[in-house]
């Protein structure tokens, strides 16, 4: 029986095993690696520089990795036959550098907006939350939230798909017709804009690191002046 990794090109085949391994941890030690190897915001007590690398590699159940990996397997396997397997390594990871750049940049208006600095003096201690009333809980959710997920280099993925491959005709769950990717992609793009702006109360989703990824992506891709094959998907 064949491997199902077999036909991937390399980078988009490690990524998938590499993401899978460090999956399993968190099945057995959730909280533990979370707090490790999820990335807090820069001024919070709990945040370690291999974090802007090691978050990318995590997510918060099986939902989150199973959706994340068949988009990655998806999109990214296309994109990398195009890109090449060094330019789509440096793609990756630039996407989800600027991901929880944007994600920072995001609560550093945040915080500023509370303490009137982007950073708040001694986090670790419950005082410097509680000085500041009712927005306090604003700041310590900031703090003592970490992030994981490749959603951020993912969003990178969609964007470039939807560049390159504009009139690639993607199937959507509860829409029985397809959609190509030029009409789509930018829909999702606004979406996560609306909900990030909205900030509904339960959603614990990074959107502002999505649409970092997503910048970052379409930066990228006009930088490099990648195009498609003229005859694919038209």
């Amino acid at each position: 029986m064949q491997s199902p990794f077999a036909n991937l090109p390399p980078v988009v085949k490690n990524l998938l095993i590499i993401n899978i391994i460090c999956f399993l941890p968190v099945l057995f030690w959730g909280d533990r690696v979370i707090a490790n190897f999820g990335v807090y915001y820069f001024n919070s007590p709990f945040f370690k520089p291999w974090q802007v690398i090691t978050y990318m590699f995590l997510h918060g159940g099986w939902a989150h990795i199973l959706f994340n990996m068949f988009a990655l397997y998806s999109f990214g396997t296309a994109i990398e036959y195009i890109m090449g397997s060094k330019r789509f390594f440096n793609f990756y990871f630039i996407c989800g550098l600027g991901a929880i750049a944007f994600q920072m940049l995001v609560q550093a208006i945040e915080v500023h907006a509370i303490a009137g600095s982007i950073t708040i003096a001694q986090p670790d201690l419950q005082s410097s939350y509680q000085q500041f009333g009712d927005s306090g809980q604003k700041l310590m959710e900031i703090y003592g939230s970490p992030m994981v997920g490749a959603s951020g280099a993912i969003f990178g993925l969609l964007i470039a798909f939807g560049m390159i491959y504009p009139n690639a005709e993607l199937m959507i769950m509860f829409i029985p017709v397809p959609v190509k990717a030029k009409y789509i992609i930018p829909v999702y793009v606004v979406l996560e804009l609306s909900l990030g702006i909205g900030q509904f109360g339960g959603d614990n989703v990074a959107h502002f690191a999505h649409l970092g990824g997503a910048l970052l992506g379409f930066i990228l891709v006009k930088a490099w002046h990648l195009q498609g094959p003229k005859s694919f998907y038209e």
